[in-house]
């Protein structure tokens, strides 16, 4: 039904049938490695992940966006949806929250309309019904056909350009509406620009505040057709108009009635319009879509072909390659080619000297995503850090949760600090330590979210600071990851503060119940106590429950075990957590999914949980409980996460758990042991060296190490070290039905807390 257009229906289809190109289906045929990406995975279910074009790490997320209609539209796109509202230039991957979806550009025909439309009623404004049996997916190409005007649109994008091709059907009226109004979700336009530069130019800005506070983005649009801009100003005309300023703008690019296909690049900036053009010329100048596709699909194969698997089945292979592509699209490049960025300060800078990044989901990223980074980006490492480094300066802490030019402060804790500890630790180059290390310091000491309360006390009081005990764990975590590098800098006396901080976990201990809970300033106990009882965003955790924070204290696992009185005890509790059921109440976190037990992969404080066994003696226990979550929270489905992907850590926990090792203390360079899921695993890490992990026997019936061997020789560790793999090598484990309760068990072999 092409409800818009003004050519009656018999001559537009003998029209189209004679002139319209049709899509090059090539173009969406995946060969090779990322035969094995499939971007629809997460997009349904509560996964919340981008749909369209990126380059890796890339400045641009170009794809769909549909009506936000809540929760499950936090990166604009669902694929319960089919009413499509434009296609934006940046969108969010896998967030609990909503954010961007700024530049909606959307090709129409017939009347002019300038705002989306309804849900109820799409009729009603410009957006347009599509269907996803002719909806085409790729890393680097998208394709979607929009019913309402039978017009097909192709997408790819390099790191800082948006390359849109649109063919249109038969004769009439043609046009590109560009809303700089709408965006997704909580976002609102502040300030928007338009005007038309010359004939085939059209640029702007957008600012705007939502999630992100002070987001300000430029773009440059070169159309391969003349264009004659009108510009919409609170949704009406401004006769004559090649330039306004105001918050609800609106440019439509008037095309001749004759256009077939139309091409349009879209660069992007922080920084300037011009930079945004600048941008365009640096990374494709001329018009050639199909090459475009072809060069960022190279980009992503060389970035996916850093791992590479043998065994297992084609729904595991699926699953691990688009996890890999979900952790590499972010964070975000945040710099023009030449280096300039705008700052944590609201100002402008020249080129620092490293590539800037920004989508920093920390709280999340932490855990997995960013020890990821440190094996297959270890090229990118030093400049993400420095970035953190640049924020601190600019704003005064490091990093929580930055987002395009500013920090939404959102979530607990500021677990950019194990990040840095991390690059410390593992030696990574490029990197001033003494600045980063008083970034740490600094920050940590700062009075952010009742950490002031720790310069007087050792815990932070329940009565005064909403979500303490999850404030409190994640504070002595990062403590913890500064004691590394203080040992390893030689920082003694801030070896000793950090230290006794980092245990102060033990003060929401409660022996009795054998839970961490609240405490009031007065040092009591918070009444009534419920371990399995939730209040999103409004109790003593974060996301979770009295049950699922019992384990953060990933940087003192003996310590914990300790809390217990015996390894027994301990063991005892940590198999009642995938067992016990209870009541979380009516105000319960949405986050708390993926549940087993009141084990819950579905958010991110427990994913280091089914690794402690180890440290018990019990790695077999982590090995089940791995392949379990492996096979159960993790298909190859468009609802197959079990919640939120959170910016690539979601996949990057399948990622390292499938290689058969993860970071339980993220930043102390040691990984422990658990299943593989191939038989075997080669990554590619700095140097161009290899390590393989060859798991001999390995089926789903064999999940058990019966024994381990390290570049040839006997390894009895329940655990391995960054320094071994990135030296190269291969990890030979032998693998059977039934657990060897003895690999790992002797406390030698067990994992290291330093």
């Amino acid at each position: 039904m092409l409800r818009h257009t003004i050519i009656p229906l018999l001559v537009l289809a003998g029209t189209a049938a004679a002139q319209a190109r049709t899509p090059d289906p090539s173009l969406a045929r995946q060969e090779g490695i990322l035969q094995w990406v499939d971007t629809r995975i997460g997009t349904s279910g509560h996964g919340h992940t981008f749909m369209g074009v990126a380059a890796p790490f890339g400045a641009v997320q170009l794809g769909p966006n549909n009506f936000n209609k809540g929760w499950d539209w936090c990166s604009g796109y669902h694929n319960s949806d089919s009413i499509c509202v434009g296609f934006a230039h940046l969108h969010l991957n896998g967030t609990g929250c909503s954010d961007t979806g700024d530049l909606l550009f959307m090709p129409t025909t017939g009347e002019i309309r300038v705002t989306p439309g309804s849900q109820e009623n799409p009729d009603s404004g410009y957006a347009s019904r599509y269907s996803h049996q002719r909806e085409a997916t790729a890393p680097a190409y998208y394709r979607l056909h929009l019913d309402d005007y039978g017009i097909d649109v192709e997408l790819t994008a390099t790191e800082r350009v948006g390359f849109h091709r649109y063919t249109f059907p038969g004769e009439g009226q043609k046009q590109v509406v560009i809303n700089l109004f709408d965006a997704n979700g909580d976002d609102r336009a502040t300030e928007t620009f338009i005007e038309q530069q010359d004939n085939h130019t059209v640029r702007g800005y957008r600012c705007s505040s939502g999630w992100s506070k002070q987001q300000r983005i430029y773009f440059t649009a070169r159309f391969s057709e003349p264009v004659t801009l009108g510009i919409y100003k609170d949704d009406k005309l401004a006769a004559g108009s090649s330039v306004e300023r105001g918050i609800n703008l609106k440019g439509v690019a008037r095309l001749d009635d004759s256009a077939r296909e139309v091409l349009v690049k879209v660069g992007i900036s922080p920084v300037s319009m011009a930079g945004a053009a600048r941008n365009i010329d640096c990374e494709f100048p001329d018009w050639d879509f199909a090459a475009a596709v072809r060069a960022t699909s190279r980009k992503w194969e060389r970035e996916l072909g850093k791992v590479a698997v043998k065994g297992s089945d084609d729904a595991a292979r699926r699953i691990l390659y688009t996890g890999l592509y979900h952790a590499f699209l972010q964070p975000n490049l945040f710099n023009d080619c030449d280096g300039a960025y705008r700052g944590a300060d609201g100002k402008n800078h020249e080129d620092p000297g490293h590539e800037t990044y920004t989508v920093f989901s920390l709280w999340d990223t932490y855990r997995a995503a960013h020890p990821l980074y440190t094996l297959l980006q270890p090229e990118r490492v030093p400049d993400m850090v420095n970035t953190m480094l640049d924020i601190y300066d600019e704003q005064g802490y490091l990093p929580v949760w930055h987002l395009y030019g500013s920090d939404t402060r959102e979530m607990i804790g500021i677990q950019s600090v194990p990040v840095v500890a991390d690059a410390v630790m593992k030696g990574f180059p490029g990197i001033d330590y003494d600045r980063a290390f008083e970034a740490m310091k600094r920050s940590m000491l700062s009075d952010y979210k009742g950490l002031a309360w720790l310069r007087t006390q050792d815990y932070i009081p329940s009565d005064k600071e909403g979500e303490s005990v999850a404030k409190g764990l994640e504070y002595a975590l990062a403590d913890g990851s500064i004691v590394l590098a203080a040992e390893k800098l030689g920082r003694e006396e801030d070896a000793r503060l950090f230290g006794r901080r980092a245990r102060f976990y033990t003060s929401y201990w409660d022996p009795e119940t054998r839970f961490f809970r609240g405490r009031n300033l007065n040092g009591s106990f918070r009444e009534p106590f419920d371990p399995f009882h939730s209040t999103h965003r409004n109790d003593d955790y974060c996301e979770g429950t009295g049950w699922q924070y019992i384990w953060l204290v990933p940087h003192d696992v003996r310590g914990l075990i300790s809390l217990f009185g015996s390894e027994e005890a301990f063991t005892e509790k940590l198999d009642r957590l995938f067992t016990v059921e209870g009541d979380m109440g009516e105000q319960a976190s949405g986050d708390i999914s993926g549940l087993i037990g009141q084990y819950a992969h579905g958010n991110e404080p427990g994913h280091h949980t089914v690794y402690l066994y180890a440290y018990a003696g019990q790695q077999w226990k982590t090995a089940r409980m791995v392949r379990r979550i492996l096979n159960e929270m993790y298909t190859d489905r468009p609802n197959g996460l079990a919640g939120n992907e959170d910016c690539g850590q979601m996949s990057s926990w399948y990622v390292l758990s499938a290689m058969g090792f993860y970071p339980v203390n993220p930043s102390l360079g040691i990984y422990v042991l658990g299943s593989p899921k191939f038989s075997e695993m080669t990554i590619r890490t700095e140097n161009g060296k290899k390590f393989t992990v060859k798991a001999e026997g390995n089926s789903e019936r064999n999940i058990y190490i019966q024994s381990a061997e390290l570049n040839g020789k006997p390894y009895p560790y329940a655990y391995i070290r960054h320094s071994d793999i990135v030296k190269g090598g291969t990890l030979r484990l032998t693998m059977g039905p039934q657990p060897n309760r003895e690999f790992g068990a002797a406390p030698e072999h067990r994992p290291a807390d330093r």
